[in-house]
């Protein structure tokens, strides 16, 4: 596991680690780690000077790089950042049509060095967090809908992550964290 904080990680709001009890889980939807990392460092919130980024990102090979402290609030799922850490597995999901209706198929597998590397981190995230307790997919906190960028007419998931393909119950096994339940 390496440090490779983004450039306005000090800009982001802080936090009790005790207020840090969920895990959510999100693919990047993008075809590598460079363009995720790019992503990441986009400058989104011009108020704050902070974008959108997970905490952690795992590489197919299993490469984990960590962007933004657990101490910071990182913006990726809304409505639970300021109790979230979350984690982004580099998968291609619907990239680069993300909202088009005829390209929603998550197709790409996890292949098994990334599952590994995320089992690690979330035993250590376990360790090192006290109150962290739950895990959810981005999927199932963001459940919203809009309209799909070929057909207005048709309404597409906003958020469809980590897929249909992620293992839920190899993960669970590896881990003591729970599946957060959903109201």
């Amino acid at each position: 596991m390496r440090l490779d904080p983004l450039p306005y990680e000090h800009l982001l709001d802080t936090r009790p680690l005790s207020q840090v009890d969920l895990v959510v889980m999100h693919c990047t939807e993008l075809p590598d780690l460079a363009t995720a990392r790019t992503y990441g460092e986009r400058v989104l919130y011009p108020a704050s000077g902070t974008g959108n980024s997970g905490h952690w990102y795992i590489d197919r090979d299993g490469d984990t790089v960590r962007y933004v402290a657990h101490h910071r609030i990182a913006h990726h799922v809304r409505g639970y950042n300021a109790r979230a850490v979350g984690i982004e597995l580099v998968n291609t999901g619907r990239w680069p049509h993300w909202l088009d209706s005829r390209h929603q198929a998550m197709d790409e597998a996890y292949p098994e060095a990334q599952l590994a590397a995320l089992d690690v981190l979330l035993a250590t995230l376990v360790a090192d967090l006290p109150a962290l307790r739950w895990i959810a997919g981005h999927e199932e906190l963001d459940a919203g809908t809009v309209a799909a960028s070929d057909d207005p007419a048709v309404l597409v998931q906003r958020k469809r992550d980590p897929g249909p393909l992620f293992p839920w119950a190899r993960v669970l096994r590896a881990t003591r964290l729970q599946r957060l339940p959903q109201s």
